[in-house]
This record gives structure tokens, sequence and C-alpha cells, in this order.
């Protein structure tokens, strides 16, 4: 079996959907479990009809609800105007699917409140709408499909936005449920994203988690590959809407792929790399829009060259420096330092210390408040604000002689705050002022993969 993950771009529209549905096509003899996002954008529409709903403003949910619906209804009508049958049964599940969630919407809006779980409920909607469609799409071209419920394989703990996969438990049950769905079919199709407690509680597993499902479920069912279909042609030295000039990877290792994703990178979810190992399953990166390009495998590190594969960057962080003389010489400093970013949910990416002092970066979208003030008590603070992150990633890039000399050489006028290479010696990462990150990625790139590479 393999597994075939498609995000919102590649089932954007009718056109999109029948490029999946012949690519889905071509891998029959594999047996493939057919993961699929919501179209594109539609995750956004819900997170503004929740927005609206925590607002009581009733006539703006339902209007939204409306474009919800009528996307979809016309997306039916378009991928199967010559079957009757099955863009009927589309069409009635859309309609059903949007019946429910305008009646929970309205008791949101009565209340006034809107609960982790109730918005869990809300965004969840867009991958069972595109995934009862396109499901129907498949069948009425010939592909005998059956549809799964994710939440019966995904489950994860409480935290409904954010759900915590239990690998355990989705793998002692999604290869009977899948096995189950084979019987009589051709393919299977689920959704990304969804999941749900062992209760039956529902959850999502956060942005961008449908990658996240792919390698969960090819895990759980021991895959030959996961292949993740998205609107690139693979993994790139850059982010090509960043930089010119950049390259497509024919392969990378698993620990640079989650390196790039963690650091930056758009092309994976950050935590699609682990379900994988764990079974040592290989990942195709791919294009749906050019389904016969080659892509980005990747695989197991014994297989890949050392050197460095891409230069990736975070725009907004935080730098955040501890100043303390009570860490000289104290054991147990750094410990209580990293237990108010836990305590607080804060997550780190860079950490540099010295001896009175330790910097860390982390991402300006989080709350940081309680951690500051926590640190405050003991320590004096300072929190940079502005910057961004770039790092280089690549295999064994620690035996590269002259690395960090070609990686700075073009920043000699370049403010740098803050320096830190990974002790898997997979990244060397720098902290600049966020309005130079543009230029300095474009100056690095063109440094390590024109002029070194000509």
């Amino acid at each position: 079996m393999i597994v075939m993950k498609f995000g919102g771009t590649s089932v954007a529209n009718s056109d999109a959907v029948t490029r999946v549905i012949s690519t889905v096509r071509g891998r029959l003899d594999e047996k493939p479990v057919v993961v699929v996002s919501a179209l594109s954008k539609v995750t956004d529409l819900l997170y503004k009809i929740s927005d609206e709903a925590a607002r009581r403003n009733r006539s703006g949910a339902m209007e939204l609800l409306g474009q919800l619906r009528s996307r979809h209804l016309d997306l039916a009508g378009e991928l199967m105007p010559d079957d009757p049958v099955q863009c009927g049964t589309a069409k009635e599940k859309v309609n059903e699917i949007c019946d429910a969630l305008t009646s929970f919407v309205d008791a949101v809006c009565a209340v006034g409140e809107l609960s982790p779980r109730s918005k869990a409920i809300i965004i969840s909607n867009g991958e069972y709408l595109s995934s009862n469609v396109i499901c129907c799409a498949m069948n009425a071209s010939g592909i005998r499909t059956n549809y799964i419920d994710a939440r019966r394989m995904i489950v994860t703990d409480d935290n409904y936005l954010k759900g915590d996969p239990d690998m355990d438990a989705i793998s002692s049950r999604a290869p009977g449920v899948v096995l189950g769905a084979y019987e009589y079919a051709d393919a299977v199709i689920t959704q990304g994203f969804v999941s749900a407690t062992a209760e039956g509680e529902p959850t999502v597993l956060g942005r961008g988690g449908s990658d996240y499902s792919a390698s969960l479920i090819g895990m759980a069912i021991d895959a030959t590959r996961i292949e993740i279909w998205t609107d690139v042609d693979g993994v790139r030295t850059a982010d090509p809407r960043r930089v010119e000039n950049t390259k497509c990877l024919d392969k990378i290792s698993f620990e640079e792929a989650a390196e790039m994703a963690h650091f930056g990178a758009k092309v994976l979810h950050p935590l699609t790399i682990e379900p994988a190992v764990r079974k040592n399953i290989p990942i195709y990166v791919l294009n749906s829009m050019n389904p016969e390009g080659k892509g980005t495998a990747i695989l197991q590190s014994s297989f890949i060259e050392d050197g460095v594969k891409s230069v990736s960057c975070k725009e907004n962080i935080l730098v955040i420096n501890i100043f303390s003389t009570k860490m000289i010489n104290t054991s147990g400093f750094l410990k209580k330092v990293f237990a108010i970013f836990s305590e607080f949910k804060v997550s780190v990416d860079l950490i540099s210390t010295s001896e009175a002092n330790i910097s860390v970066t982390v991402d300006a979208t989080q709350d940081i408040t309680g951690v500051v003030s926590a640190l405050s008590e003991f320590a004096d603070v300072y929190v940079d604000s502005d910057k961004s992150q770039v790092s280089v990633i690549g295999k064994n890039i620690v035996n590269l002689k002259g690395l960090l000399e070609q990686t700075f050489a073009p920043l000699r006028d370049c403010k740098i705050y803050m320096i830190s290479q990974g002790a898997s010696y997979v990244n060397i990462s720098f902290v600049v002022d966020r309005d130079t990150l543009t230029d300095v990625v474009r100056q690095i790139h063109k440094y390590l993969f024109e002029v070194r590479q000509s």
C-alpha cells in the first residue's frame, strides 16, 4: 500500500481534482490510501466563520456558510455532469454537512462563546466536504472508492486545536480500518488534519496537519512510500517566492527535511518526518500540476551525499536575552529557565549560551508575556523584535571546509545578532534584522549555489 496526500491547491477546483483522479488511477495497483485537505482557502473561510460565531455575528457567519455550500455544490456539478447518481450523492452529502454546521454555528452564535472543542468542530468541516465530493467523483470516473472517516484512525489527546497523536493507538486502529475499507474497492479516501480523542471527541492536528495525517497513516499501515502532492516540483534550495534561480533537490535525508521544515521551508509540515522515520518509509514531494515530474525523495541518511542542501528562513522571530550573574558556576539554572518556557507552552528554536547569558529565539506569533514576567524575577530580560532567522542546512556540513567563511562572506555589512550550530551538524543558523532578510537569503543562496558551484 501507498499513501497519497493532496493539499488544498491540489484540490482547488474541478480541473485540479480531475488531475488528482488521473494521478490516483495510475497508482491503483499499489492500493493507494488517498488523504485530502480542504479545498484551497476553505479552512481560512471556516476560521472566519468561527470568528463571526464567537462575535455573535449570525448574519456574517451565515453569509460565509452560504459561500462554503455553494462552492462545494458547484464543484460536484462540474466534476460529475454525466453521472446524476454520484453527483446527487455528493450534493446530498454537501447539504447534510452544511446543514449540520449551520445548526452548530447557530448554537455558538446564541451562546456567544467559542470553546476550543467547538472551534475544532467548525474548522474540520472543510476536509469532510472535500473528501465526500472527491470520493463520489472518483466513483463516477470508474474507480471504486470507499470513504473512511479519519477520526476512526487518528487518535490524539484532548488538545482540541493541536492534538498530540497517540502513535500506539493509531498503529492499532488504522490497519484494520483501511483493510476493511478496501474490500470490493480499488482505492480508499480519507481526510487530513482531522482527528479525535480515544473517547471520540473531535480534535484537529493544527495548521498544515494533513501532511502529518498522511505520515501517521503510512506508519500505521507499513506503507511502501508516502507521497505528498503539492503545487511545487519538490523541495528547493530556497523559497522561490523570495529567491531567484533556486534548484529542485533530487533527494535529501530525513534529518535535512526535518530541519528545513522546522526552520521555515513551507513544503512539509514540521512533524511529518517522525512517523515515517519510525518505519523508514520514503517520502516523495511531488507536484500535482506536473505529475510526470520526479519531485524530491526524502530517504535514509545513508543514501544522501554530504553537502549544503538549502537556505531556509523564518521571517518574524523574537530574540529573548536572559542575563544573570547567578548562572555562573551554578548547576540547575538552565533547567529553571526552560521549565518556565515549558510552563507557558512557548517553544524555542535556537539557543546560545555564555558565562552569564542565555539567548533564545521564538516565533513572534507566540505570547511570551508570562515567560518574560517569570524570568524577570531572577534575571535581566531583554527582547529584540523584528528579527529573522536564516538557516543553512545540509548533511555533515561541519566537515565542509570553509563553509562558515563562505556563508558569512556576503554579509560583511550586515548585523548578526546570534549564531547557533545544531548538534547534529545539519544546520548553521543565525539571526538578522527582519528588513534585511530577503537580501541576506538571496546573497547567501547565490554564493553557495551559484558562485561556489561555478
